[in-house]
């Protein structure tokens, strides 16, 4: 009988550890807490570190601990001209098809400007991507950054103008 509980006990705490690491492996959108953990304090771009907003930060992670971060900065500190175009930081330790554009791994600047487009730039504030963005004008409420799952990918919203992201 002892024996039958110890074996019963064991393959219970095993079932119990691989549903953890099922759960940590699997592709998913980054919690809270997880964001505060990954998301720098400070984001460096064009000569200058500026605050990340970590409140306005959204991410995900795919099954293989890979993850795409993105939060809004505190761009008060910059030129009028980086700050209509520099809203917040990305990093991306996969290549992503944003909009139909590839961007390959690295750390980034991005903003949705005025006349409808996602830009996205280097850390020296060259612009490396533009694309069209939407405009989901049925969203009741609008947050400065969300990140929604859509089918294989991912919608990036700011406000209400979002962006599609893929995994390439």
């Amino acid at each position: 009988m002892k024996h039958i509980r110890v074996t019963v006990l064991s393959a219970l705490t095993l079932i119990a550890l691989l549903s953890a690491a099922a759960q940590q492996a699997s592709k998913h959108i980054l919690s809270s807490e997880e964001l505060k953990k990954a998301v720098p304090a400070e984001y460096f771009f064009r000569g200058q570190k500026a605050p990340t907003q970590v409140r306005n930060a959204v991410g995900f992670q795919l099954a293989d601990g890979k993850m795409t971060l993105a939060a809004l900065v505190d761009a008060s500190g910059y030129s009028t001209a980086i700050q209509q175009k520099y809203q917040g930081m990305l990093i991306t330790e996969s290549k992503l098809n944003i909009g139909g554009s590839a961007l390959p791994p690295g750390e980034y600047g991005f903003g949705f400007t005025s006349d409808g487009k996602l830009l996205v730039m280097d850390v020296a504030n060259n612009d490396v991507l533009s694309t069209p963005s939407q405009t989901d004008a049925a969203l009741q409420h609008a947050v400065p950054l969300k990140l929604v799952e859509d089918g294989a990918g991912y919608k990036l919203y700011a406000g209400k103008k979002w962006i599609q992201i893929k995994l390439e």
